[in-house]
Order: C-alpha cells, then sequence, then structure tokens
C-alpha cells in the first residue's frame, strides 16, 4: 500500500470514531436551514432599483440632447414596437449588431414619437443574426403591432432573413427618417 492510502484510511478511521451519523445529520440539517436565510439578508439591490432597468445592467445615456432616453431600458422612445433582446445590452447598440453578428436587411418598421421635439419618427427594427441569443434585456413592446396579414408591421417573425445564418441574436432600432404628418 501506498503512503497517501494508509494516510487516507488512517485519517478516515479517526473521523469515523469521533463522530457519528446522528452527528452529522444534526450538522447538514442545521447547514440547510441556515441557507434558507441566505435570501432574506439585505442585500444592495441598486440595479434594479427605481430606474426601471435591467439586472446587471448600467444605465446608459445617447448623449445627444435630441436622443434622449437610455437605449438599455425597455422605455427608450425608439423601442415603441420592438420585440426581442436589445442588442444595447449585448455588446452592440441601438443601432449596430454586436460584434460577430451581422444585421438582416429585411426588417419591421413602427413609428415612434419622440419625447425631446414631439414629432414622429420612422424606425426600421432589424435583427441582428449569427450568434445565440443573448438573453439580456428582454423588451416586447407591440404598439402598432398588425397581424401576420401585414407582416413588415409585425414583429413576431424571426427577421433572420438574408443573412448567412437565420440564428436570432438581438435586435436593433435605427432611425429611417420623419414621419408624414396625417
Amino acid at each position: 500500500m501506498s503512503i497517501l492510502d494508509k494516510l487516507t484510511e488512517k485519517m478516515a478511521r479517526k473521523v469515523a470514531q469521533k463522530s457519528s451519523r446522528r452527528g452529522f445529520l444534526a450538522g447538514f440539517g442545521t447547514a440547510l436551514v441556515g441557507a434558507t436565510a441566505f435570501p432574506v439578508l439585505p442585500v444592495a439591490r441598486a440595479s434594479t432599483g427605481a430606474t426601471g432597468g435591467y439586472p446587471g445592467v448600467a444605465p446608459q445615456s445617447t448623449g445627444n440632447p435630441e436622443d434622449p432616453g437610455d437605449p438599455t431600458s425597455c422605455d427608450y422612445w425608439r423601442y415603441c414596437a420592438i420585440d426581442g433582446f436589445l442588442c444595447s445590452c449585448c455588446g452592440g447598440s441601438q443601432s449596430a449588431c454586436p460584434p460577430g453578428t451581422e444585421m438582416s436587411p429585411i426588417t419591421w418598421i413602427g413609428t415612434c414619437q419622440n419625447p425631446a421635439d414631439g414629432k414622429n419618427y420612422i424606425i426600421s427594427y432589424n435583427d441582428c443574426c449569427g450568434k445565440t441569443s443573448c438573453g439580456r434585456c428582454m423588451c416586447n413592446r407591440n404598439e402598432g403591432d398588425r397581424p401576420m396579414v401585414r407582416p413588415q408591421a409585425n414583429n413576431d417573425t424571426n427577421w433572420c432573413l438574408g443573412t448567412e445564418s437565420s440564428i436570432y441574436t438581438c435586435s436593433t432600432a435605427v432611425v429611417i427618417g420623419l414621419a408624414l404628418e396625417q
């Protein structure tokens, strides 16, 4: 027998002589009860506070007073008809795909009002494709969503058509232009 085997056997026998099954079960039960108390301990939850953001995602700003809001928040004005994960939380921005993905040339559109100037803008919602879904900042706002008889205005379709990969990653919101007054 090797020296390691002899040492392990000696340690195991000492533990067995000085402990009991009942003592082990009592300690294990105490640990289980103690572990259930962890969720009630006070923890700083600033990322999910009154900002309305997503856990673990720091609020951002566009830096442009004519484009107000937080692109990582579902309340951002451009996201009035978006359905999917926000690219601004996945390594991209509100108008650019994350690295390693490709923007789909086929899109759905919506019209959103910019709170800075009160005007309506046409927004193109492009899916970014090529990697698995990033799984962060899910946003589903259906303002102006239309049934499938008008697919160009429906946000429930995988728009990763015309790209090398049909794997959906996230969605962008690109301003196309000013909407006409009615």
